[in-house]
């Protein structure tokens, strides 16, 4: 017995050898990744508190002993960034809060409720992620001319939550399906009617999700740039990444304020995904799972 307990034992102590030398490799890999992915904002940094010259040294990462933080008071005012930003949060709050709702809405229909016509719409908004943005753009050019949209925000507010009607619909679905159907039959039998059943029992036990998809919706369109420089021409109209643009042109010769302006554009959907990463990957992993 003695002799069957030791081999017992080696073989258990061997198996967590393994188990922590895979951990240790995967954390290695999971690191090494990590600053592959900070190391261009770590770098977009650095230069953006030089001076131009210091941009053609030898070092590839490096500090001045005396940080331009003027480089982003420059970039501030002329890149017109308050004007640029007032443009980008008219255009993102409307399209996250209708790309929220409206996506949480067909999931419902879609997902909790029997009508005829649900899997040709399911299999619409299963299609609608495949449909890539640059066929759209001739299309969408020529309708908005039409109706008079081009040149608006109302168009670009359109886009934006049409483009996210699919994905957004995805998530609500898998957090809706693994809602206990008896939480909402209770209510419809006392009377309650889908406008009091919805905000009150459905919403409050999908909030992960909302957090989920506000985010993501929000990273997504503060990003975009081909729609907003297809359909905007007028430049009181236009968002924040006109001001890279603009930079390209008024400082093509002064690398570090651009690169400071890259910093100033890049910074808000940073810091709101550090924020609220944990939440983004708790959202998705329990839409997948539960889809």
């Amino acid at each position: 017995m003695s002799n069957d307990t030791n081999l017992i034992y080696k073989d258990n102590l061997k198996e967590r050898r393994k188990k922590n030398i895979s951990k240790t490799i995967l954390m290695i890999v999971l690191v090494f990744i990590a600053l592959l992915q900070l190391f261009p904002l770590v770098w977009a940094f650095s230069y953006s508190i030089k001076t131009s010259g210091d941009l053609f040294g030898p070092e590839l990462l490096s500090f001045p002993k005396n940080p331009q933080w003027v480089n982003y008071k420059t970039a501030f005012v002329d890149g017109k960034i308050l004007k640029y930003l007032s443009n980008t949060l008219s255009i993102i709050i409307p399209s996250v809060i209708f790309g929220t709702i409206l996506p949480f809405s067909l999931a419902y229909a879609t997902t909790r409720m029997e009508w005829k016509l649900k899997p040709l719409v399911w299999t619409v908004v299963i299609a609608g992620l495949t449909v890539p943005i640059h066929t759209t753009l001739l299309p969408n050019f020529i309708w908005f001319n039409k109706i008079g949209l081009l040149d608006s925000h109302l168009g670009l507010i359109i886009c934006y939550i049409a483009f996210s009607m699919s994905f957004n619909s995805i998530i609500f679905s898998g957090l809706l399906s693994g809602i206990p159907k008896s939480m909402e039959e209770s209510a419809f039998l006392e009377g309650a009617p889908y406008r009091v059943i919805l905000p009150s029992i459905i919403a409050p036990m999908a909030v992960t999700g909302f957090s989920t998809v506000a985010i993501q919706t929000f990273l997504n369109h503060w990003n975009e740039f081909i729609m907003a420089n297809t359909y905007l021409s007028t430049e009181s109209k236009r968002t924040l990444p006109f001001s890279l643009i603009l930079f390209d042109g008024q400082y093509s010769s002064n690398y570090a304020v651009q690169f400071a302006c890259m910093v100033l554009v890049a910074l808000p959907p940073l810091i709101l995904y550090f924020a609220f990463s944990s939440k983004i990957m708790t959202g998705v992993t329990a839409g997948a799972v539960k889809g």
